[in-house]
């Protein structure tokens, strides 16, 4: 081998060298990432899941609230409310004076006057 000839292939092994060198760091990062991503999208997955069961126990929880017993309860223990005597119950039914005239034939009647 002359000279030249191998100054050329020292500079093309050299070349070829580096080039695998750097195929295999680049291989080695994208590895690396790739590992990182699949352990964030468990830690996802598992954040997902339980937000799911949270929803699920606070819809559950929500249509409790919403029943008329749970109503019921909360309206006499925590707001001391009971139900109105009969002489506050006022009935809608039938046929009712004017407007105006009815109001203070209400109020006389409530009144004494």
């Amino acid at each position: 081998m002359t000279p030249k000839r191998a100054r050329i292939f020292l500079f093309t092994w050299s070349l070829a060298v580096v080039a695998a060198v750097c195929a295999f760091v680049v291989h080695l990062a994208m590895r690396g990432r790739t590992i990182s991503l699949g352990y964030e999208l468990g830690k996802a997955r598992n954040e997902q899941m339980r937000l799911r069961e949270v929803k699920r126990v606070l819809e559950l929880e929500s249509a409790s609230y919403k029943t008329p017993e749970r109503v019921e309860v909360i309206a006499r223990t925590l707001l001391g409310m009971e139900p109105p005597p009969s002489d506050r119950i006022v009935s809608v039914t039938g046929k009712s004076p004017s407007t105006e005239e009815g109001i203070e034939a209400r109020v006389q009647a409530k009144s004494g006057l």
